[in-house]
């Protein structure tokens, strides 16, 4: 089993995808599936298989579960400056081998491979910021309550489970375990089975480090059993699920029924409202950017545009003028600026939504349909511009792709009421030069996140996440959920 490119691989990329078919990574060691059963890998770019993974079995998620819980006394019981110099040294591994995982997250998941290093640098900095915290972290707080000696005592919870997608495969993983590991926690992770090597990259690397065997798991297999497997464990202390709305409720049901507390980082369907005192060009060429960044497959993203009428013409013929500059490619390929979508399913997706949006009525501005790429049979799709009334298919549905779908306002009041007119509330930005319209507007969004003159902003320190549809606990980057790993014991002595 080869990868066929044309653009050289880096030989510890090789000499790692030699090791094809890939076993989850238990305890510190191999952990195959006993059936044997694997499930292809393939580069979305070029549609070869590039490796195989095991598909795990639900009574063998079970294990890798109970493998994570006798590992976290020790783990836990380690004082906070041991683990944080072991949760250190995972960092500058990460950090030192950024461009061998930012070449295997590309080829896994059809990343532009200077995106993923962005990605990798990103899970190096969250590691090291949620180590930060726990360092400051008082365990235990006194309490002034009259006539008694009161304290609160917080501890980690055990071990916790984690489902990530194939959009952001390592970025997400920094996300999601670095506050649960930094406070004590184990950790289960189940990647996405289209986009699972840079997490047993990451494994092997743990292993190496010095990361006691059983506190970092990756678990492989099918969403639908290995997936469901670890939310309906009932030894899990803790469950984070980063998906689809449809899948997250059920995953949410799982735990609910285990009364295990879940995060649910679900989909979005953002409104970029526009208003006519911008620069048009930077901003069309600005959102223009946001969803061709991944081929726009980014759940936060900017994919309803609300134009203000003044400007609406000019803002379309500046986008329609960037879009035709956008070189596609293989991920490989240093000149490429948008990459293929993960696989066949969701291109199908993205341009079964453009026909849809087309028949209900909107107007093609610009694009859509498949992409070709020279040399390469991959999964590729053309950015494409909707336009038309709001209740259209394709202005409400999340697509996932490069698609964007633009409509006219005339006022500050009409802008609001269009953002807010969707099931979704991720992540919604306002562009304009007045800083109290800004706002105003902003803290009028439903929605987790509203950002100013700007869209995808994820700076550490800065909660994130959903509200509705888009799911539920949110807190990603902030102390808020360094402090979700903690689970709290009240400690009360009557005095007298």
């Amino acid at each position: 089993m080869s990868v066929m490119t044309k653009f050289e691989l880096l030989p510890a990329v090789e000499t790692f995808l030699k090791q094809s078919p890939f076993a989850s990574f238990v305890g510190g060691q191999d952990f195959p599936a006993a059936s044997g059963n694997l499930i292809p890998t393939i580069d979305p770019g070029s549609g070869d298989t590039i490796a195989e993974i095991h598909d795990l079995s639900p009574s063998e998620i079970d294990r890798a579960v109970e493998i994570a819980d006798e590992a976290f006394p020790a783990w836990a019981g380690l004082s906070q400056q041991e683990r944080s110099s072991i949760l250190l040294r995972l960092a500058d591994a990460v950090e030192a081998d950024k461009a061998i995982i930012a070449q295997i997250e590309a080829l896994d998941a059809g990343k532009i491979q200077a995106q993923a290093a962005g990605d990798v640098q990103n899970f190096v900095d969250t590691l090291r910021y949620f180590v930060g915290l726990a360092d400051k972290v008082e365990l235990r707080n006194k309490l002034d309550v009259p006539g008694h000696d009161a304290w609160t005592f917080k501890q980690p919870w055990g071990a916790c489970a984690f489902i990530f997608p194939w959009n952001f495969p390592f970025l997400l993983i920094g996300w999601g375990i670095s506050p649960a590991l930094a406070a004590g926690n184990t950790v289960v992770i189940k990647p996405a089975e289209d986009t699972s090597l840079s997490a047993l990259y990451l494994a092997q690397l743990a292993k190496k480090v010095g990361v006691p065997d059983g506190v970092i798991n990756v678990v492989t297999g099918r969403g639908a059993t290995a997936g469901a497997a670890l939310s309906n464990n009932t030894k899990i202390k803790r469950m984070s699920f980063t998906g689809s709305p449809e899948v997250g409720q059920m995953v949410g049901e799982s735990c609910g029924r285990n009364l295990v507390p879940v995060k649910l980082e679900l989909g979005g369907k953002g409104a970029a409202v526009v208003f006519d005192d911008v620069d048009v060009k930077a901003t069309a060429e600005a959102l223009v950017g946001a969803i061709t960044f991944h081929s726009g497959q980014v759940c936060c993203d900017a994919t309803r545009w609300l134009i203000h009428e003044n400007v609406y013409d000019e803002f379309v013929k500046h986008c329609v003028d960037r879009l035709k500059e956008v070189k596609i490619g293989h991920p490989l390929d240093p000149n490429a600026q948008m990459g293929p979508v993960v696989n066949p399913k969701q291109c199908q997706r993205v341009l079964g939504y453009q026909d849809k949006g087309k028949a209900g009525g909107a107007e093609c501005l610009y694009g859509g349909g498949a992409a070709t790429v020279e040399g390469y049979e991959g999964n590729y799709v053309k950015p494409a511009l909707l336009a038309g009334s709001l209740d259209n298919v394709a202005a409400q549905e999340e697509i996932f792709g490069p698609v964007a779908y633009l409509a006219k306002f005339g006022s500050e009041q009409e802008a609001i009421a269009m953002a807010n007119d969707t099931q979704y509330g991720l992540a919604n930005s306002v562009w304009t030069k007045d800083d109290d319209r800004a706002a105003r507007v902003a803290e009028s969004m439903t929605a987790g996140n509203s950002w100013i003159n700007a869209h995808n902003v994820f700076a550490h320190g800065v909660p994130y996440g959903g509200v509705n549809k888009s799911g539920m606990g949110g807190g990603v980057l902030s102390i808020e959920t360094l402090m979700d790993y903690y689970r709290s014991t009240s400690v009360v002595r009557p005095l007298g």
